[in-house]
């Protein structure tokens, strides 16, 4: 396994070099179709749909309840270690710390002539949050549970309910339980894949609907919530994980290569890039990343997400290494040089930008407390990390007073006019005073 190597001496080679990365966004999974029959028979046919489907793909002899009993949450959670309960708290309470200074106030303003116009900020009622149980439910990821629920829950989201799929004896991975009763959280169903998304969209006999609907998922989970979108809010339809490094010589190449390789296991179609303007430090990476690889336990997918998506990069400076990675706009980027903080301002496009060399990515996934529900596949150029916000609503609180309708009616009437919206003029002209 050897990545790509692609020299560049301006940002305006880059597009031309980077034509191979536009196929991520096409993985070839033509699954509209079969995810479309899904969410039908799921609005048809309610829980009896969910339990066929269980049955077939994930649990061979499931059976009823869905909804996984309050005293089985308290049951699985006791079974987690005093130890790595205790990184969940941890966890949780810096995730807790970051997100509440995202809420917004709501705000009024009272102008001059009496009138009072303002904002009213509230959450929304309910709030679905699909966590993936990944690799037959043995590789849980109680860490998109506590990322997903601790913003709904500081935006002062009432209700909260998780589909997470079983594993095959019917079961839920005892540290997905664990993370819901860290949190207070005892509506959980065992439901998976784009079955779970349709319910939680329409409801069925057992799951009500919600609101807005977020989590991580294969492309079956993805291509649902894009389907439900407009009859519930979804967090974002997420791509393939993915990482740019910019370093310069300060940067240790084993430290770099560990780093690259933390996204390059998570799937084969994920990205992996290294940026940089010293040629030495170039090659050893390189080196370096088929010996970290080799060592790893899913060195097969790691491996394939670097020949195939991966690459190391050469500039001249760090202005065109900044200008590449604008154009990337990566979910993740890690800044590896001498002084972060100098490149900091360069950078517009990132959906997290970690600084220095003592900030791996997996920090962030896990333990800083910044959301790890990030842009990808070029996004961030105008989307932004899952925040407090995903599951609030604004409502503008408009309390016009008769001094200002009436010096405004004239105004109002002639724009209502030009836009041929007659019975919009006399709804204002109608209220003037004589």
């Amino acid at each position: 396994m050897t990545c790509r190597s692609i020299s560049l001496q301006n940002a305006q080679d880059w597009p031309k070099a980077a034509k191979w990365l536009e196929e991520r966004r096409n993985p070839g999974n033509n699954v509209e179709s079969a995810v479309r029959d899904i969410i039908a028979e799921v609005r048809q046919r309610g829980d009896a749909a969910l339990l066929d489907y269980t049955r077939r793909f994930d649990c061979p002899d499931f059976a009823p309840p869905l909804r996984v009993p309050e005293a089985d949450i308290a049951r699985g959670a006791a079974t987690v270690s005093p130890e790595n309960r205790e990184h969940m708290v941890d966890a949780a309470h810096n995730i807790r710390l970051f997100h509440e200074a995202q809420k917004e106030k709501s705000w009024f303003e009272t102008r001059p002539d009496g009138s009072i116009l303002g904002q009213r900020v509230l959450p929304v009622e309910c709030v679905g949050l699909y966590v993936p149980g990944g690799q037959g439910g043995n590789t849980p990821l109680l860490s998109s549970l506590l990322m997903n629920a601790i913003p709904a829950q500081v935006a002062g989201v009432q209700r909260i309910a998780i589909c997470t799929p079983p594993r095959k004896d019917g079961s839920i991975d005892p540290h997905i339980l664990a993370a819901a009763h860290l949190l207070d959280i005892d509506e959980i169903y065992r439901v998976g894949s784009a079955w779970a998304i349709a319910a939680l969209a329409y409801g069925t006999q057992s799951i009500a609907p919600v609101d807005v609907i977020a989590g991580p998922g294969n492309i079956f989970v993805a291509t649902a919530k894009r389907l439900v979108q407009g009859t519930v809010g979804i967090d974002m339809i997420a791509g393939p994980s993915e990482v740019l490094v910019i370093a310069d010589s300060s940067a240790r190449v084993d430290w770099l290569a560990a780093d690259l390789l933390s996204q390059a296991e998570h799937d084969a179609l994920a990205s992996a890039i290294c940026i940089t303007d010293n040629d030495e430090l170039a090659e050893r990476l390189r080196e370096e990343l088929d010996k970290q690889c080799a060592a790893l336990p899913k060195a097969q997918t790691a491996g394939k997400s670097l020949l195939d998506w991966g690459a190391v990069v050469t500039v001249p400076n760090m202005t065109v290494a900044t200008a590449v990675a604008n154009m990337v706009a990566p979910e993740h980027l890690e800044l590896c040089v001498r002084d972060p903080w100098a490149l900091l301002p360069a950078i517009r496009n990132a959906g997290a930008i970690f600084m220095g060399h003592y900030c791996p990515e997996p920090v962030g996934d896990y333990y800083a407390g910044p959301n790890h529900v990030l842009p990808t596949l070029g996004t961030a150029r105008f989307s932004s990390a899952l925040s407090v916000q995903t599951f609030c609503k604004k409502t503008s609180i408009v309390a016009t007073s008769a001094t200002f309708l009436q010096q405004s009616i004239d105004a109002i009437a002639a724009l209502a006019r030009l836009e041929g919206l007659e019975a919009h003029a006399r709804s204002v002209e109608i209220r003037r005073q004589g």
